[in-house]
């Protein structure tokens, strides 16, 4: 699966962890050149060094920073002066009912899961459009497509990065430029450990320790997505944990 991954110019964001380290875990395995976002920068150094990608493929990236965003995507450009692909995963999930009113979560959410993939594409498309090539995948979520009590804003949120998803693959047609928006379940990350509300966070936590599967899987969705040959585009994948419901 490595044909069509390998010597990429690859953008990840959120990559200091969960979906978005496994995936740059896989993706330098597959030969990709890498360059990683994300706010924790100790985190991003020690994975930069394990896979040996060099100092110069790490940037701290806040996604709700729209000029550092653009700064991230500048900086691969000016390295490897391209960028084929770029993964916008950066996301919070802190679930509550909307009667309890965390409206400060409801702001970092909109701010990360929207304006953070808003800003993702709107540093990279410049660049896409001139090249007249390139590859932009979005993170939604199994919330995206179903709604469930105390996920209201999160859906709405993930609802929207679909959403924005369909709109920019009409959009980038004139340009060769492939989309996709992948969709998943209950896959075990660091994403739970947003929740601010303890009751929910146990119930939360405890469906994942019951069927979450590993973030590689995710990893394998965007190598099979990157992977297929350049006039093939998978616009959508969507993925649950075999035991999974909901």
């Amino acid at each position: 699966m490595a044909q069509g991954i390998k010597d990429k110019v690859v953008v990840i964001t959120g990559a200091s962890s969960g979906l978005g380290e496994a995936t740059a875990r896989r993706l330098a395995q597959d030969g990709a050149k890498l360059v990683l976002g994300a706010r924790r920068l100790d985190k991003l150094q020690a994975l930069a060094e394990e896979l040996s990608l060099g100092s110069n493929a790490v940037v701290r990236t806040d996604v709700t920073d729209c000029e550092q965003v653009k700064h991230l995507v500048d900086h691969a450009v000016q390295i490897h002066g391209r960028i084929d692909v770029i993964i916008n995963n950066a996301g919070l999930m802190p679930h509550s009912p909307l009667e309890r009113g965390k409206v400060e979560d409801w702001d970092r959410m909109i701010d990360v899961n929207i304006k953070g993939v808003l800003y993702g594409i709107a540093a990279a498309l410049p660049h896409m459009k001139a090249q007249k090539s390139g590859h932009i995948i979005n993170v939604s979520s199994v919330a995206g497509h179903k709604v469930r009590p105390g996920s209201a804003v999160y859906a709405a949120t993930k609802t929207a990065v679909r959403v924005i998803s369909e709109g920019l693959r009409q959009e980038v047609k004139p340009y060769d430029i492939r989309t996709t928006v992948i969709s998943p379940g209950a896959v075990a990350t660091e994403l739970t450990d947003s929740i601010t509300e303890p009751d929910v966070a146990k119930g939360v936590k405890d469906f994942y320790e019951q069927f979450a599967i590993p973030a590689e899987s995710f990893a394998n969705m965007v190598a099979f997505a990157m992977s297929q040959p350049e006039d093939v585009d998978i616009n959508e994948i969507l993925f649950r944990p075999t035991k999974q419901e909901l």
